[in-house]
């Protein structure tokens, strides 16, 4: 007659390495540890704030929540993530590069891949609406090189602080967003409007609760970026209006000081006209990593 294995009882103290013990060592290497050391914490959460099963509940129907408010043009996951310093803490670890390169930070919520390819000197504001600032920049490696042909990738918001894919119905589709080509001398400029500063949507789970929390949701204004060329480490950043009062307050914690530009006014018949220029530099990629 066989020997019934000892099945061990699930407790406060053990809960963790029961959990641990039941991942067969056999399988994928990289995954057990990982799994391992999540429920670990998880577990550690639980046993400090000690919630209800009601509390539980909860939680699970605001993550359940969250996956309900996500769609082809909003991602409450990352939004979720961003807030609570999660991505740029990511980007942290994984980006560390040599003095003098431009630093990453976080994507954002509201980035698309099917953005269509434009001349350079190209208007990106599609309805007009808005003072205009004229963008202009270089690219150019660590020792000052140019990069020819690096693609760079734009997106903003509008003078109200909103950007197209949160307003589909109100905006011309691509509005404020486009993709250019560095010339033979790393150079590119295109056309647009000042962006404003806003809250972070606060329509949905994840800005529900911080703002319950008394959780600040500003950002200040900014465009964003992110810079590709073969050989190099792929940049994605933003480049922020110092002028901004919510510098201090970013809700997703991206802003750094070299990243911070004045946007200088220089019209003179009353018309506001705005122009921002700001280098990019790219470090090379490291062997084996690609651009």
């Amino acid at each position: 007659m066989s020997q019934r294995p000892i099945a061990l009882d699930f407790n406060e103290a053990n809960s963790s390495e029961i959990f641990a013990q039941r991942l067969p060592q056999s399988k994928d290497s990289s995954l057990s540890p990982i799994l391992t050391s999540v429920v670990e914490h998880l577990h550690e959460i639980i046993k400090e704030l000690r919630p209800t099963p009601s509390d539980w509940r909860n939680v699970i129907e605001f993550l359940t929540e969250v996956g309900h408010a996500c769609d082809e043009r909003r991602q409450e996951w990352v939004l979720l993530s961003d807030l609570f310093g999660a991505s740029a803490l990511v980007e942290e670890i994984n980006t560390r590069r040599p003095k003098g390169a431009t630093p990453n930070t976080v994507r954002g919520p509201f980035f698309r891949k099917d953005v269509p390819e434009l001349p350079l000197g190209s208007m990106i504001s599609l309805d007009g609406i808005g003072e205009r600032l004229n963008v202009s920049g270089r690219v150019q490696d660590l020792d000052g090189h140019p990069i020819s042909g690096a693609e760079i990738i734009t997106w903003q918001a509008n003078a109200q602080g909103f950007y197209e894919n949160q307003q589909p119905d109100q905006q011309p589709e691509f509005n404020l967003r486009g993709i250019l080509r560095a010339d033979e001398d790393g150079r590119f400029y295109y056309r647009t409007i000042k962006p404003a500063g806003y809250g972070v949507p606060d329509d949905g789970p994840v800005g529900r609760l911080l703002r319950q929390a008394g959780y600040p949701l500003r950002r200040p204004a900014h465009l964003h970026f992110v810079i590709k060329a073969p050989g190099f480490e792929t940049i994605t950043t933003h480049v922020y209006d110092g002028r901004d009062q919510h510098l201090g307050e970013d809700a997703i914690f991206g802003v750094k000081q070299d990243l911070i530009r004045e946007f200088e006014r220089v019209s003179t018949d009353g018309t506001p006209l705005w122009q921002l220029n700001f280098t990019f530099v790219m470090a090379r990629a490291k062997q084996g990593t690609g651009a």
